[in-house]
């Protein structure tokens, strides 16, 4: 057995990089005809019904672009009046009970059911799901170690979700980059389990990076489900990290720590992402007017005080 491995040591790597310069070409090709004709004769969403978990905050305005939207949130204060269009349940996504009682509900109300955004949770039913990951699920971002392995979690249990379903279900699976979010906005849960507002933290994470506004992003999951695309990053520059991440991940760690943990002995606000954004006053540019907004704090605050 070790001779074998030994082997194939040695053959494997070679064998792939020549398949794969023969293979992605045409692949490429294949895949660019296959985008050009989804986006000509792509799924129109008007007459779809669809059922959003976490649909009050962050991508949850995916919720404008149906004409029937089942919306789920565990707050109920956080869910809109009901209207024709619009069924608001209050539920626990964590309980199969709850779950199973939105899909019944939602089809009897409506009569059909189309979509499944899964924003909070992980309901796995309906003909086109949606899955929120993140591009945290394959970057090693410094201070978020439960949230990229959740993340990363979330991403190999919905690939192989696919295998096993093949083509009885649609899956897209969407790996944002920075988005405009409550974290974003400086909502962390600190060490003592207590949620706190920092957005000095938020800074020091994001640093000089470009946070995409959350309405942009929405209509580009909704484009690209439509056209049926197995996956969605977005910004589509995110994209390129994944390739530092498997051909050089030591210059990718290395400069996650030269900017995210250097100098960070005296203040977490003291390192080198921090300062850059700073200095160039890059937040003016790269942040949308919610994130810069001094009233985060007491909105937010205000939110946990209802909840309580």
């Amino acid at each position: 057995m070790d001779l074998i491995h030994k082997i194939l040591n040695i053959v494997a790597p070679p064998i792939s990089f020549i398949s794969l310069f023969l293979f992605l070409p045409p692949f490429f090709t294949f895949k660019l005809l296959s985008s050009a004709l989804s986006s000509t004769f792509s799924v129109k969403v008007a007459d779809k019904v669809g059922i959003i978990t976490g649909a009050s905050l962050g991508i949850g305005e995916y919720r404008n672009v149906c004409s029937s939207i089942v919306i789920i949130e565990t707050q109920s204060w956080r869910l809109e009046a009901q209207t024709n269009r619009l069924l608001a349940i209050p539920i626990d996504v964590s309980k199969v009970d709850d779950c199973k009682r939105i899909i019944d509900e939602a089809i009897n109300h409506f009569g059909q059911l189309d979509h499944m955004v899964n924003n909070a949770g992980i309901v796995t039913v309906c003909i086109m799901l949606i899955v929120l990951a993140s591009s945290a699920g394959w970057l090693f971002l410094p201070r978020m170690s439960f949230y990229n392995a959740s993340k990363a979690a979330l991403l190999t249990f919905f690939e192989t979700l696919r295998v096993e379903l093949g083509h009885e279900i649609g899956i897209t699976i969407v790996t944002p980059g920075f988005i405009e979010s409550e974290m974003t906005k400086g909502k962390f849960l600190f060490p003592e389990g207590v949620m706190k507002v920092d957005q000095q933290l938020s800074d020091v994470l994001v640093g000089a990076v470009p946070v995409m506004s959350v309405r942009r992003c929405a209509k580009s999951i909704i484009n690209s489900t439509c056209r049926g695309d197995r996956y969605l990053t977005e910004p589509a520059w995110c994209k390129s990290t994944y390739f530092w991440k498997v051909f050089c991940p030591e210059v990718l760690e290395l400069g996650f720590r030269l900017f995210y943990l250097s100098g960070q002995e005296d203040s977490p606000q003291q390192v080198p992402s921090k300062k850059i954004l700073d200095l160039t006053a890059a937040k003016k540019f790269f942040y949308p007017p919610s994130i810069q907004s001094p009233e985060i704090k007491a909105h937010l605050t205000l939110f946990w005080k209802e909840e309580e």
